[in-house]
């Protein structure tokens, strides 16, 4: 049964992967410009899926990349109605998570739909046999981690965007599914990963203490690694 969930999700994840390189390119932009709409060379693109050779992300990691993660979604949620919304989205914490790296942004074109659609889509999940979250708890905790972020916000602006913010309501949802504990624990290591890093950069000397850095990674890596604990112990 296992490789009958981890096989397809692998599988939608690589397709994914290989169309995400055009939308990273295209959304890595600066707060208050156009999308980009032309190649370094000048030449329109078509769409926004696909692979951007010799200017945006390498198709074939991304690939890797994105289907590793679908798959270990797969593995640890296993035939259950929610594995399909959480390998269904992946994705696109993975669009998210190039677009912060390069330009330091997490366009709100991406994460507002992403909170509503990952609530809406788990609110049908848990109408369906073997669902092993509750829909409630997913909404407290895309508002608890939102609100959390917020105040960090408020305490410190210079140290975390609102785009930041806006990803944290997104990444509460699925964390809040599978109970407080779950969502407690994705919150802290998004923290921790974060913090890990920064703390690296400095003593490495490769950035100074007020230097900001792309955060949003951490916090989709911390969500995520809450999701697979929360998948395995369901």
């Amino acid at each position: 049964m296992g490789a009958l969930v981890i096989i397809p999700a692998a599988a939608y994840g690589a397709a994914a992967g290989l169309a995400l390189p055009r939308a990273a390119y295209r959304l890595s932009v600066e707060p208050g410009e156009p999308w980009r709409g032309h190649c370094p060379r000048g030449r329109p693109l078509a769409g926004w899926l696909g692979p951007a050779p010799g200017y945006g992300p390498r198709a074939g990691r991304l690939a890797v990349l994105t289907g590793g993660v679908c798959a270990a979604l797969g593995a640890a949620v296993g035939a259950r109605p929610e594995a399909a919304v959480f390998v269904a989205l992946a994705p696109v914490l993975v669009l998210l998570a190039l677009v912060d790296l390069a330009v330091h942004r997490l366009p709100d074109v991406l994460t507002l739909p992403l909170a509503a659609v990952c609530a809406a889509l788990l609110g049908a999940a848990a109408l369906l046999p073997g669902a092993a979250g509750s829909w409630r708890l997913a909404l407290l905790g895309g508002l608890a981690l939102g609100a959390s972020y917020l105040v960090l916000f408020l305490i410190n602006p210079a140290g975390m965007g609102l785009g930041d913010v806006k990803l944290a309501l997104a990444l509460g949802v699925p964390l809040g599914w599978y109970g407080w504990g779950v969502w407690a624990a994705g919150a802290f290591l998004g923290l921790l990963y974060g913090a890990l890093y920064g703390l690296g950069l400095v003593l490495s000397g490769r950035a100074g203490r007020d230097q900001g850095f792309a955060f949003g990674p951490f916090m989709a890596a911390g969500a995520l690694t809450g999701v697979l604990l929360g998948g395995f112990g369901a």
